[in-house]
Formats: structure tokens, sequence, C-alpha cells
């Protein structure tokens, strides 16, 4: 962690209100929740250099590989919180962030964990906070039963649901891929995808 301090946030408090001084040329404001190993967070940021992209991820190991993976490439729009996600309003301000990218996120299948669920109506309800008027969420997940959970709760909080896909790379690769998802999708599984 200490190579990659200059893209840390060690302070998300602090910065309630202010990410866009990061980055002030920035047209909108992406954030991302569970970036893993980021893959997608790299690959997404290298392709859009006039968005500021915020990482939100619990797991230090998996952290430690992502900002590794943005120094290496030199990326200067990029930047990582240790942190958890049912703290977002206490880390953005209403209307702040543009969208937020939810991939591969863990699906706690039974039912007394539904809670979890980053796309339970708690945590919807939270992102709603941050989100801007025109805000989007985009959800992927290999998980059948949390994708087809995930559409009813959606609407529960006021979400629209747009350009759901029950099989994204059918005809081909579609978008960037998470680690995660190319395993999978070169096992056969079929990945979901919906615009919230």
């Amino acid at each position: 962690m200490e190579r990659c301090t200059r893209v840390l946030i060690s302070d998300p408090e602090e910065r309630k209100g202010k990410w866009r001084e990061l980055m002030p040329e920035a047209k909108e404001v992406f954030l991302e929740l569970g970036c893993g190993k980021g893959r997608f967070t790299a690959e997404t940021a290298a392709q859009n250099p006039q968005a500021l992209y915020i990482a939100v991820e619990r797991v230090p190991d998996a952290m430690v590989i992502a900002m590794e993976r943005v120094c290496a490439q030199e990326l200067h729009n990029v930047f990582f919180v240790d942190g958890d996600v049912a703290q977002l309003p206490l880390f953005f301000a209403p209307g702040e962030v543009d969208r937020i990218y939810i991939n591969f996120c863990d699906p706690w299948p039974s039912n007394r964990h539904a809670k979890r669920r980053l796309t339970h109506p708690d945590f919807l309800l939270r992102y709603r906070q941050v989100l801007a008027e025109a805000g989007e969420i985009h959800f992927k997940t290999d998980n059948r039963d949390l994708f087809e959970w995930s559409l009813f709760q959606f609407p529960r909080v006021g979400f629209g649901v747009s350009e759901v896909t029950r099989d994204l790379h059918a005809d081909g690769i579609h978008g960037v891929m998470t680690d995660y998802e190319e395993k999978f999708h070169n096992l056969g599984t079929p990945i979901n995808r919906c615009v919230g």
C-alpha cells in the first residue's frame, strides 16, 4: 500500500462534496463498489480519461492489487477508498456521483442474509442519496437468483430498470470484463446485466 499512496484516499469523510477537486476537469464521477483486483476499474478508467473513478473495496489484499494495476498504468483519474459501502452517505454529498458500478458482488444466497446484498433496498436508498438526479447504477452478476431478485428491488426504491440482459456476452464480449467475469464467461456461465 505504501507504494500506491498517491491513489489511496485515507480520509474519505473529508472529501465529502469535494471529490472533483481531485480532478477539476472531470466531466463525471463514477463509483465502483467492490472493485476486487481492479481490472474493470483500470481498463474502464483508461478508456474514459475525462471521468473521475472512485473505487471502494473492503478487502485490503484485493485493493492493493487494484492500486498497483492503476499505478503501473500511470492512470491519474482513479482513486481508492478502503471502506464499507454502508458508509457512502458519509463519503459523498447528495448528487455527487453520476454512476455506480456493482460488479459480481457476493450474492448472499440465504434469505436470512438478504440485507447484506448490495442490491438490497437499504443499500439502494444509500446510493440514491449520493447519485445525481439522472445517475445510474450498472449491475452485473453471474448469479441468476441474485439478478432476478435485484430486478424487483430497484423499482421498490424508485429506480427504473433498463438494458436488462441475461446473457451479456452471447454475441461477443460487451464492454470491459472483470477478472471474475472473464473466468466464468470462459466456462460458459451467462452474465446478467441491468442498468437502474
